[in-house]
C-alpha cells in the first residue's frame, strides 16, 4: 500500500509540476495535437495535379501536336506555355512560371515515317521531386501509348477495330499500387511520422521537466528527499503520467486525425492499442536516460529537435533499411520510432495483425525493460546525489 501511495504521490507532484510550465505543457498537450492536424491538411492533395511545363515544338507537325495534347490532357501536367525556342522556356523556368520543358525536336515525324526511332528531351525543375515524378509519369505515358497506336498502323496488319485493339494491348492490366491506391505523399509519409511526433514530444516534455529540475535545484532536491525513495517508484510514477497522456494522444491521431484525412485505417483497433502501449513506455524510459543530458529546459530543444530528420531517414521508411550500412541499421534499433513507425505503418495501412509485425512488436518490449532498468539506475545515483549533497545545502542556507 505504501508502495502504490508513493508511486500516486509521485504522478501527482509531476502533474502539478507540468501544469505550472507552459512550455512543457505546449510539448505534451498543444503539439501532440495540433502538429498532426498541420502535417495532414498540408498534404491533405495526396498528389500533385496540373505540373505547369512550356513546349517547344521544332516540329510542328500533326504529330507533334498531338503528343503535345495528350500530355496536357494528362492530370500530372498542364501545358502553361508555347515556347518558338530553349532560351526562352528556360526564362520561364527561372522566373518559376513553369517547372518543366518538352522539347519535340525537327526529325520527330521524319524519324518516326522513317521507322527510325525518335527522342523527345524533357527537362524539369529538380527543386522538388514531386513536379519531375508528375511530368515525366504524364511524358512517358503518352509515349507509350504513341507507340502503340503507331505499332498497330503501320507494322500489324488488321481488319476489324477489336483487332486492332488486340494487337495494341494484347494483355489488359489495371495497375493498382497495393496500400496506397492514390500513390499519395499523406498516405505515405503522415503515419510515420506520427509516431515521431509522439516520440519527440515525449523526449522533449521529460527533456524540459528535468531541465526545469536542474535549474531549481534546492527546491527539487528537497521534493526529491520527501517523494522519491525507492528508483522504481520514481519512474514508474513519473511513467504514469506521461502514459495516460500519450495514449489519449495516440487515440486520437489513429482516429481522429486519420478519418478526418482519409489515411489509411486497415488495421484493428485492439491491434494497434496493444502495439502502442509498449511503444509509449519505450519512449518515456528513453527520455528519462537522455535526460542526463539536459542541464538546462532548452537543451532538450538542441539535442532533440534535430534527432527527428535522421531519424526518418534511419527507420527505413524514406529509403530501404536494405540498402543502408549495417552500423545505421543497428543504431536505428536504438530508438523506438524505428519499431514504431515500422509497425503502425504495417498496423494502419497494411491491416497487420500482431503476429504479422512481431519484430516490431517484441523490439518496444525489449526496449520497455532495457530502459526501465537504466531509468531506475539513473534515479538511484540521483538519490545518492541527495543524500549526498543535502546536507551541505542546509548548511548553506
Amino acid at each position: 500500500m505504501k508502495t502504490l501511495i508513493n508511486i500516486c504521490q509521485i504522478w501527482y507532484y509531476e502533474l502539478k509540476e507540468v501544469l505550472k510550465d507552459e512550455g512543457i505543457m505546449i510539448f505534451i498537450f498543444f503539439v501532440p495535437l495540433a502538429y498532426p492536424l498541420l502535417y495532414s491538411y498540408v498534404y491533405t492533395n495526396e498528389v500533385v495535379r496540373d505540373v505547369p511545363a512550356a513546349v517547344v515544338d521544332d516540329c510542328n507537325s500533326s504529330l507533334s501536336r498531338e503528343y503535345i495534347r495528350k500530355v496536357d490532357a494528362t492530370p500530372e501536367t498542364s501545358i502553361a506555355a508555347h515556347c518558338t525556342n530553349m532560351a526562352e522556356a528556360q526564362e520561364l523556368i527561372k522566373q518559376h512560371k513553369v517547372y518543366g520543358i518538352i522539347h519535340i525536336p525537327s526529325t520527330f515525324d521524319r524519324d518516326l515515317w522513317k521507322g527510325d526511332q525518335t527522342h523527345i528531351g524533357l527537362y524539369c525543375d529538380m527543386s522538388s521531386m514531386l513536379y519531375y515524378k508528375g511530368l515525366i509519369l504524364s511524358a512517358n505515358n503518352v509515349s507509350l501509348d504513341m507507340n502503340r497506336d503507331i505499332k498497330v498502323e503501320r507494322y500489324i496488319p488488321s481488319t476489324t477495330d477489336r483487332e486492332k485493339e488486340i494487337s495494341k494491348m494484347p494483355i489488359d492490366y489495371e495497375y493498382v499500387p497495393l496500400y496506397n491506391p492514390q500513390s499519395g505523399f499523406s498516405a505515405f509519409l503522415i503515419p510515420p511520422v506520427l509516431m515521431l511526433i509522439i516520440q519527440q514530444t515525449i523526449f522533449l516534455g521529460i527533456g524540459m521537466s528535468m531541465g526545469r529540475g536542474r535549474e531549481n535545484y534546492r527546491r527539487n532536491f528537497t521534493q526529491l528527499k520527501r517523494l522519491y525513495t525507492t528508483p522504481g517508484r520514481i519512474v514508474i510514477g513519473k511513467a504514469c503520467f506521461y502514459f495516460m497522456v500519450y495514449l489519449i494522444m495516440a487515440v486520437y491521431m489513429f482516429t481522429v486525425v486519420s478519418h478526418s484525412f482519409g489515411l489509411p485505417t486497415l488495421g484493428n483497433y485492439w491491434t494497434f492499442i496493444a502495439f502502442i502501449v509498449p511503444y509509449i513506455l519505450a519512449c518515456i524510459f528513453l527520455a528519462i536516460v537522455l535526460s542526463v543530458l539536459v542541464y538546462r529546459r532548452e537543451d532538450c530543444i538542441m539535442l532533440f529537435v534535430s534527432l527527428s530528420v535522421p531519424m526518418l531517414f534511419i527507420s527505413g521508411m524514406t529509403w530501404p533499411a536494405e540498402s543502408m550500412p549495417l552500423i545505421w541499421k543497428y543504431v536505428s534499433y536504438l530508438f523506438p520510432s524505428t519499431f514504431g513507425m515500422n509497425g503502425y505503418v504495417h498496423i494502419a495501412s497494411m491491416g497487420a495483425s500482431l503476429e504479422d509485425v512481431a519484430f516490431s512488436y517484441h523490439g518496444l518490449w525489449i526496449q520497455t525493460v532495457v530502459y526501465f532498468f537504466l531509468a531506475c539506475l539513473l534515479y538511484r545515483w540521483r538519490i545518492y546525489l541527495v543524500k549526498k549533497h543535502l546536507p551541505l545545502l542546509k548548511l548553506g542556507e
